[in-house]
């Protein structure tokens, strides 16, 4: 039977690859992740045994050596066994000791040799940078970096699932490091916010330091000055060409001046006199026309003065103005300096804050 016309499967033998494919691998997540061989896991517990025992071994020595715990069995009366100790056991732990540095020598050994077989790294000499900890720690002077290594697989193991150590101990030992992180940074900042201020009280300084900080920011000035009189001057002002608003306030009190000025014009008020009958009368309707010629004069004025064109060009004007302050001001120069200062005290009144006290409070 001959094939299809629209059967073209013979033609592309090669199956159409995903597009998803070319998609970076994402990090599975940590229950997902491939877990070691029974043989890896078996060995890095091994190895964690035996830096731990190594370890304790070494601090043990350390501790029953010093002179402190010279004077501490002194005290307590056990003289005769630190000295058994250190005449019997001190030897055969330091032999120990150099069959333990020994051991780490060949294991570093074994693994540099199988990472160069199964090109681990870019370049065969890469292996002993990246595990510097563990070549120093092969010195019997800096044994106390095997540390490093301990930490690292028990880490490790932890990543895994593997309870290492307690959960109480692990929350404990993360918060003693978040003190010290904290109280060393803490150090650190209040020791710069003292040497700022010391360098603030110069007056060279601190005039160069306010010039520049005007000069890079005046812009931004002029725009924030800009924006708030927009949003807070404008609407005032513009309130005052409505009869409702502020402008009426004013439109009366300028209608009144005039309706004074005219009642208070004698040579006006003999002229009138001098018409029979009507003079009083005209005189009352011209004080009543002078106050309300007063008023419209108000509101015409507002309304051409305060036109939305007219006060945005002001606001601007003045803006821009402010904006160009002359830093030699003193009186400038005595706000800045009390704002950066109650900046200081503030910031550093927040550092001095140990959040840590709270966490332990709350037993975090």
């Amino acid at each position: 039977m001959p094939a299809s016309a629209t059967d073209t499967s013979h033609l592309n033998p090669t199956p159409v690859r995903d597009q998803s494919t070319n998609l970076p691998d994402k990090q599975p997540p940590r229950d997902e992740r491939p877990k070691p061989s029974r043989t890896k896991l078996a060995y890095e517990i091994f190895m964690l045994i035996i830096i731990s025992v190594d370890l304790f071994l070494i601090s043990l020595d350390a501790i029953l050596m010093s002179g402190f715990m010279n004077q501490m069995a002194a005290w307590l009366t056990a003289g005769d066994a630190l000295s058994w100790y250190q005449n019997t056991l001190h030897e055969p732990l330091r032999t120990a000791g150099g069959f333990f540095t020994l051991f780490l020598i060949f294991e570093l050994t074994v693994r540099w040799a199988i990472a160069i077989q199964q090109k681990t790294y870019y370049r065969w000499f890469f292996f002993p940078f990246v595990h510097w900890y563990e070549v120093l720690g092969c010195f019997p002077q800096l044994r106390a970096l095997r540390l490093f290594r301990a930490v690292i697989i028990g880490r490790r193991l932890y990543q895994l699932g593997y309870q290492v150590l307690p959960e109480a101990w692990i929350n404990r030992i993360k918060f003693y490091i978040d003190m010290i992180l904290e109280e060393l940074s803490d150090r650190v900042i209040l020791t710069a916010i003292d040497n700022f201020r010391q360098q603030l009280t110069n007056p060279e300084a601190h005039k160069s330091f306010i010039e520049s900080t005007i000069a890079r920011n005046r812009d931004e000035i002029e725009a924030v000055l800009l924006s708030l009189l927009r949003a807070e001057l404008v609407p005032k002002l513009q309130e005052l060409t409505t009869s409702s608003g502020g402008g009426s306030i004013l439109a009366s009190e300028m209608g009144s001046a005039i309706e004074e000025g005219l009642a208070n014009t004698p040579e006006l008020r003999r002229y009138l006199r001098m018409i029979p009958i009507a003079g009083n009368l005209i005189e009352s309707q011209l004080q009543y026309v002078g106050h309300n010629i007063g008023e419209n004069v108000v509101y015409a004025l507002n309304k051409r003065l305060l036109d939305p064109k007219h006060l945005d060009a002001l606001m601007v004007a003045i803006a821009n103005g402010v904006a160009q302050i002359d830093t030699d001001d003193s009186a400038l120069d005595s706000l800045v300096s009390s704002i950066i200062e109650d900046g200081l005290i503030e910031f550093e009144a927040q550092v001095k804050v140990q959040q840590w006290k709270h966490q332990d409070m709350l037993h975090l």
